[in-house]
């Protein structure tokens, strides 16, 4: 296998380094009243995962795979696509963007596509790059900047991103990607020339890009016109409340919009609220990802309000929005009547219990297409977790991967959950871990999936003592583990349909 050299060691250990803090760190803000000791096991677990991954591979035979992977490459991107982002992330000097940018000056080459990504242009690279870009951009269609300037000080930054916004001003775009930029206000505005000019967006990324209240409204002001704009994504930015409303704007004005996203943005109440208005005009809308902000209840129900809108919508994501049951049945009993193709629903997170499992289950029973659910990390328990269960053995012929782990669920709730999945067609992954699942009750799960080998995912944190069971809960859980207590359970619960 050999050795891999110092070099190749010192960036993996980086690499294994960043992976897993943002593993860490991801989980800890969801937990930030624990101690960090959970957080501190999942580094632990990534990392080592990650080094294994590493010794396992073995050193890269450098020139001769990366002379492969460019042919390989070159064979499979289309001859309209100009694309230098594969290969490792690393300035790019003035001499070698010459080089590298050299079949752009081809005349009459046919490239409507272009991607700089991964590589860092500092000023010497973007002068070089300018002249090149003036003389496509007429045809130009589709441009991805995204982790263009990465390493690069504030103030040189700020001039490259000038020095191509001026190159490309006056371009007719479809595709605008400049994710991952760290732009801010200053960077928004540093783009200023191209967006303004900019009247037939269909997709535009900004992930990753420190926008602020100030950038989003700058965002909003600068850009004339989104009436053909399809795909608008927001995702990992400081965004706020204020900073939603600026964007609730703008996808007021997205009425074709299909896929938006403005997830783990920090938006509130205020700002979730309206998004959910906005929202109410996009009749076309196919992909919903609201994911970890901080809407409440009161900003779950004016999204109900607006999802009868979204006839075509086939994955949604609502998870660690602090719906609570309230949101949650809101939200589920108008999904009911709409979305009758919907493929995803996720709402893991969000504090439901029971009491609001019985909307969901009735959401979940009238959709036949249904691939995946997710409903981790909430308090479902036995009870809530029947009620899904015995949605999922009625219908949903396409499911095929589903995740309710961390929901204190026991023996019962687990082994009828196991059964109404293990007959599906085609059925691939349900994770119960984290739950309270006696050894008896794994035994039976694990017993169900038998011919299954891979489909039941790891149930290394299942805790089967408990935590907080007091003396009703174990004479409830134990008169669920005999077969007679169970049929009592189920003659009891019904799956809530609206009148």
């Amino acid at each position: 296998m050999g050795l891999l050299s110092k070099e190749e060691a010192e960036e993996d250990a980086k690499k294994i380094e960043e992976v897993a803090f943002a593993a860490a760190n991801q989980h800890y803000e969801k937990q930030p009243d624990g101690d960090g000791s959970s957080a501190v096991q999942i580094y632990a677990k990534e990392s080592s995962r990650l080094m294994l991954e590493v010794l396992k591979r073995g050193p890269r035979i450098q020139e001769d795979e990366e002379v492969a992977v460019t042919a390989d490459k070159d064979a499979a991107t289309p001859v309209n696509v100009f694309d230098i982002s594969g290969g490792r992330r690393a300035f790019i000097s003035g001499e070698e963007a010459g080089e590298v940018l050299k079949p752009l000056k081809v005349p009459g080459n046919s490239y409507t596509r272009i991607c700089f990504s991964n590589r860092s242009f500092g000023l010497e690279a973007a002068h070089v790059a300018e002249p090149i870009l003036l003389s496509i951009k007429d045809q130009l269609t589709e441009v991805d900047l995204s982790d263009f300037v990465a390493g690069r000080p504030e103030s040189e930054a700020l001039e490259v991103m000038n020095i191509f916004s001026s190159a490309l001003e006056g371009c007719n775009l479809r595709y605008l990607n400049l994710s991952n930029n760290a732009l801010g206000e200053k960077g928004v505005r540093a783009f200023g020339k191209l967006l303004k000019t900019q009247n037939n967006l269909e997709e535009l990324y900004l992930i990753n890009d420190g926008i602020s209240e100030e950038a989003a409204r700058a965002v909003c002001e600068l850009i004339p016109s989104t009436e053909k704009l399809k795909v608008l994504h927001f995702h990992n930015n400081m965004t706020g409340d204020e900073g939603a409303v600026a964007i609730a704007e703008m996808v007021k004005r997205s009425t074709v919009l299909e896929d938006f996203r403005c997830s783990s943005t920090r938006v509130g109440l205020e700002g979730g609220v309206a998004l959910a208005e906005a929202l109410g005009s996009c009749n076309h809308l196919r992909k919903l990802d609201l994911r970890d902000n901080m809407f409440g209840v009161e900003a779950a129900i004016a999204l109900s309000k607006s999802l009868s809108a979204f006839a075509d919508l086939t994955e949604v994501y609502l998870s660690y929005l602090n719906l609570e049951d309230e949101g949650a049945e809101a939200l589920a009993n108008a999904l009911k009547e709409c979305a009758p193709s919907l493929e995803v629903l996720d709402m893991a997170g969000n504090d439901i219990t029971a009491k609001g499992a019985s909307s969901l289950a009735a959401c979940i029973a009238a959709k036949q297409f249904i691939t995946k659910l997710n409903l981790a990390e909430n308090e479902l328990k036995d009870e809530g977790t029947i009620l899904i269960a015995k949605a999922i053995e009625v219908g949903c012929g396409q499911l095929n991967e589903v995740d309710l782990n961390t929901n204190a669920i026991r023996r019962a709730g687990a082994r009828l959950l196991a059964q109404a999945v293990v007959e599906k067609s085609g059925f691939k992954s349900l994770n119960i871990n984290g739950n309270y699942i006696s050894d008896e009750g794994i035994d039976e799960v694990k017993d169900i999936f038998k011919g299954l080998p891979n489909v039941l995912e790891n149930l290394d944190e299942n805790d089967p003592d408990g935590e907080d069971l007091d003396e009703d809960a174990k004479e409830e859980d134990e008169d669920a583990d005999n077969e007679d207590g169970l049929e009592s359970k189920l003659k009891d619960l019904e799956i809530k349909h609206e009148e």
